[in-house]
């Protein structure tokens, strides 16, 4: 089924032999590879293993609904900002990807090239933010770093009197933007079910079947399912989901919370992120005011909000941006968000035979679901990481290679 006029208008007719978006298969007792986690880097993961390496004898596992987790919460900004080799690279893939994601899944991911704007509030970070761009622009994207006056020129509700935080400048991203929260997501889930993957809701992994060091499929609530390859794609589960595998990941789990206000005109046309403070704040299709926060530092997997959050992203929202002071917040809610030791991701081999895992993203999951999925699947396929994730290794923590992109050394006291 393709999304057309003609079928929509037959599909309104109501036929009584109108197909539906996907299937809804039984599990087979075998699989050539079971991917963990119906989220957005699972599916992707699955239809680039269908489309680019011809293997359809692949099950996407999901406890819940496909697009129930992380990436039908998570904060909707496309941007490829970063300066290390190893990020930048894979980041500047991944925006490329987005860029055709439309035309490749026949499917409106509702991408925005609004711009992101990033504040910088002294030179010592006006200088970082020189060398972020010029590493951005060495990797073939667009940036253009913006003194004091061209940001009051791009942006001029900000707040640009605050003595606290007085405006430097900024990094300027016009091609970045924002995208539809579940869109890409359903639209690998229904590619790769055209391509005869099986997609299955409500079926939780319980426990993985690992024998002398090889593993040989997972138990679920659904029965036994056996697999040659098993690849972990869980977001803030991949904590509960190591413990099942007894491994000892530098990944730990921890909430981000993000906030909207009721609907107002439009004032703000780009995305701006708070340089004091891991914050941001933009203006939804509907009118309200998004604002998210930074991670809450305690290792553990609830998803709800707090009235303390509340205030401190208030606090930060209203430094920015003190136009929104008498807004009322609508509504709000938490992810929970995997992070390493360096902030980066991993998508390697573990040291359990068949075992793949593809975690770690923290914020930066969303904006990398694309070539994360590319890369999963090559990796899956292939024994070999991706040209663009070479240095994305889970081994990078022993060799001393981390990828410490905000530069502020390893945190590992949040471990």
């Amino acid at each position: 089924m393709k999304f057309n006029i003609l079928n929509m208008i037959k599909g309104s007719l109501g036929s009584n032999n109108r197909q539906f978006h996907l299937r809804d298969p039984e599990p087979k007792s075998h699989y050539d590879v079971i991917i963990i986690g119906g989220g957005g880097h699972g599916l992707a993961a699955a239809y680039y293993l269908a489309k680019h390496h011809g293997m359809t004898n692949v099950a996407v596992l999901e406890k819940g609904d496909f697009g129930s987790g992380y990436v039908g919460d998570n904060r909707t900004i496309v941007q490829a900002n970063y300066h290390l080799d190893g990020n930048s690279e894979f980041y500047s893939h991944s925006m490329k990807l987005w860029q055709n994601a439309k035309k490749e899944l026949n499917c409106n991911v509702m991408l925005k090239k609004c711009g992101v704007l990033n504040l910088c509030y002294c030179e010592e970070q006006f200088d970082f933010f020189a060398r972020r761009g010029n590493a951005i622009i060495a990797q073939g994207d667009e940036a253009v770093l913006m003194n004091r006056e061209m940001v009051r020129e791009q942006v001029p509700q900000l707040n640009f009197d605050d003595a606290r935080f007085p405006i430097y400048g900024g990094l300027w991203q016009k091609n970045a933007g924002t995208a539809s929260h579940e869109a890409l997501a359903m639209g690998y889930a229904f590619e790769a079910d055209q391509r005869g993957v099986d997609l299955i809701q409500n079926c939780e992994v319980t426990g993985m079947i690992i024998e002398n060091g090889q593993i040989k499929g997972v138990d679920t609530t659904r029965g036994k399912i056996m697999a040659g390859k098993v690849g972990i794609s869980v977001a803030g589960e991949a904590a509960r989901l190591r413990q099942m595998a007894g491994m000892n990941l530098p990944i730990a789990s921890h909430m981000s919370q993000i906030y909207q206000t009721e609907a107002l005109k439009p004032i703000l046309d780009c995305v701006v992120t708070f340089g004091m403070g891991p914050s941001y704040i933009n203006q939804s299709d509907n009118g309200g005011i998004v604002l998210g926060s930074g991670l809450d530092f305690h290792d553990l997997n609830i998803s709800g909000t707090g009235l303390s959050t509340l205030e401190n992203i208030a606090e930060m929202g209203m430094a920015m941006f003190p136009a929104i002071g008498r807004a009322n917040v609508q509504r709000s809610w938490g992810e929970i968000v995997d992070l390493t030791m360096d902030g980066s991701p991993i998508i390697d081999k573990t040291h359990i035979g068949g075992l793949y895992l593809n975690g770690g993203w923290g914020h930066h999951g969303f904006n990398a679901m694309p070539a994360s999925g590319s890369c999963f699947a090559h990796l899956l396929a292939t024994e070999r990481p991706s040209e663009f994730a070479t240095k994305l290794r889970l081994d990078r923590f022993e060799r001393g290679y981390i990828l410490d992109e905000e530069g502020k050394g390893v945190p590992s006291y949040r471990f």
